[in-house]
């Protein structure tokens, strides 16, 4: 910890997300960083191996978050349905709750190194795996439709979650949740039976 006594990986954090919302991953210099979190490149690469490596970490923490909620909300004790909308809707609330992180990441994901990408990709998969397996369940048991093939569902949810900075301001007329319940409604009335 120094100066104001939030640890230093906080710090570069919350400075890279703001300066690549701000200018871009790629117009963002390592020395503005370590300038706008008041600490050393040192100290940067100490925390942190590289821009790339904050990058990654951007969308990392914000995954491993949904992730968190999404194996709580699978392994609850309700009906798959309950389970599934609670789902949806915290993917929609977390991702407007960190849209700044939301839109570096689709902005920026082609900088990361194949490595880092490859990784993603194998963790955002797993996410969506599981909430796919949360369909079939559904499917399976007569409560949701099998007309429309589960990939095919969370593809459809998925591509509206990631199109959040695009369109959502803070300002507009609905509520991180209100939007998280429309699209949540959405999801669950092209289940229907």
């Amino acid at each position: 910890m120094e100066g104001d006594g939030t640890p230093v990986p906080r710090r570069l954090l919350a400075a890279a997300t703001r300066l690549f919302a701000e200018q871009g991953y790629d117009r963002t210099s390592v020395q503005e960083i370590v300038e706008a979190a008041g600490v050393t490149k040192g100290a940067l690469y100490h925390y942190f191996g590289s821009k790339d490596d904050l990058l990654h970490e951007v969308y990392a923490r914000v995954l491993r978050l949904q992730q968190e909620r999404l194996d709580a909300f699978a392994g609850a004790d309700a009906p798959v349905e309950e389970r599934l909308r609670g789902a949806a809707a915290d993917v929609v609330v977390t991702t407007i709750e960190n849209l700044d992180d939301a839109a570096i990441f689709w902005r920026s994901m082609h900088h990361l190194s194949p490595e880092k990408n490859k990784q993603v990709r194998a963790e955002r998969r797993s996410y969506h795996e599981r909430f796919r397996a949360l369909i079939e369940e559904g499917q399976e048991s007569g409560v949701f439709s099998k007309a429309t093939p589960a990939d095919l569902v969370v593809d459809y949810h998925f591509g509206s979650v990631h199109h959040l900075p695009t369109w959502y301001s803070p300002d507009g007329p609905l509520s991180p949740q209100q939007v998280a319940d429309h699209l949540a409604d959405l999801l669950l009335r092209a289940l229907r039976p």
